[in-house]
């Protein structure tokens, strides 16, 4: 199969879909890789290097997109809908549930769809979706850290405080692997950390791998309001796998917050638990309301792409492998890869993203198999 790899549109989406690591293992699977000229670039690899990988050079990432099947990080932006087509399989990140005219595009192209953050165990687990949860969580902390600062509109404090002076306060929405990861950079550095979830199990976790050195809370909405009214910094990490995050923190609970407090929602991506939240983007990446510092950027691991590139990669590999070589055969055999199918021959084939958009779906299984 031939295999493209466009480079990325986003602002400031450095990361590539493949290193020439990867490029090498598909190419040594019997595959003709396509990379758009200085695809791999923002992550420090050069077209030279995906030569020796065996990858063929292409000026126009129309000739990258002509491949039979592409693969990317971030979903296509409205300058790449004319590329999709009914007989191209797609294998990328796309949060549909949070972008309604991205779904109509590719239900109208017949687009085989299959999005990284659907792929899904048994257990529930994402594997894909993992990767970069672990590097946007950590991310989560040290940006909202960032913009505590004074000169950045924050309440002017540092994080972990100095001696004999108060370290601030952080409460994280979500104790999953977005939320412990920001916990872990949190602690790190000294502050004072709450992590609220549904999940009594993910608490005693919590608990039990922090040693005590945070503050486990179980969840709902009196919960919430007491957290953020404490919280110098807020981070979101809510996640429901393909569909759209629940908002938990509405305009009017804002009012209880600090002036110069500062929210940091990782699920903007998939509509973002915080009602007032919105995507940015690393040239602007912040906003203010009601006082409180906003940060909504949607591809925070664009930002550190050497390290994302191939932390994804090296969870990607093995279902582009499986893919590549039959796409519909391979989802046939492997429910985990099916559940990652979100559209397929115009029809939706995720329910979270359908019950966003209150339209039909089928399920992937069942359309696989039709």
């Amino acid at each position: 199969m031939q295999i493209g790899i466009p480079k990325e549109t986003k602002t400031h989406e450095y990361r590539v879909s493949a290193p020439p690591a990867a490029v090498q293992s598909l190419v040594a699977a019997g595959h003709q890789v396509v990379v758009e000229q200085s695809a791999g670039a923002g992550s420090g690899f050069d077209d030279d290097a995906y030569r020796a990988a065996g990858a063929a050079i292409v000026d126009t990432a129309a000739e990258a997109w002509a491949a039979a099947m592409v693969i990317k990080v971030k979903e296509p932006t409205p300058s790449e809908y004319g590329y999709l087509r009914d007989d191209l399989v797609l294998f990328t990140f796309l949060h549909l549930a949070a972008d309604r005219p991205l779904t109509d595009a590719l239900l109208a192209a017949g687009t085989t769809a299959v999005a990284y953050e659907t792929v899904q165990l048994d257990t529930g687990g994402l594997p894909l979706l993992t990767p970069m949860s672990e590097v946007a969580g950590r991310m989560a902390t040290q940006v909202g850290a960032h913009h505590l600062s004074r000169f950045l509109g924050g309440r002017g404090l540092l994080l972990g405080g100095v001696p004999g002076v108060d370290a601030a306060d952080v409460a994280i929405l979500g104790g999953g692997v977005v939320g412990t990861n920001a916990a872990r950079m949190a602690v790190g550095l000294g502050a004072r950390v709450r992590v609220l979830d549904v999940s009594h199990q993910r608490l005693i976790y919590l608990d039990d791998v922090f040693g005590g050195r945070l503050q486990t809370i179980s969840s709902h909405p009196g919960a919430i309001a007491e957290a953020i009214a404490q919280a110098d910094l807020l981070i979101g990490a809510v996640l429901v796998a393909g569909a759209r995050a629940p908002n938990l923190v509405t305009r009017d609970m804002l009012g209880t917050m600090k002036p110069g407090s500062v929210i940091v929602d990782v699920a903007v991506d998939q509509g973002g638990c915080i009602e007032t939240i919105r995507p940015t983007t690393h040239d602007h990446p912040t906003y203010v309301v009601d006082g409180v510092v906003h940060y909504g950027v949607a591809n925070m691991p664009g930002a550190v792409p050497n390290t994302s590139t191939r932390a994804l990669s090296n969870q990607t590999l093995r279902y582009a492998l499986a893919l590549a070589a039959d796409p519909l055969g391979a989802m046939r055999a492997d429910r985990v890869l099916a559940r990652g199918l979100n559209t397929f021959r115009g029809q939706l084939t995720h329910a979270g993203v359908a019950e966003a958009f209150d339209l039909p779906a089928i399920d992937p299984l069942g359309a696989l198999a039709a």
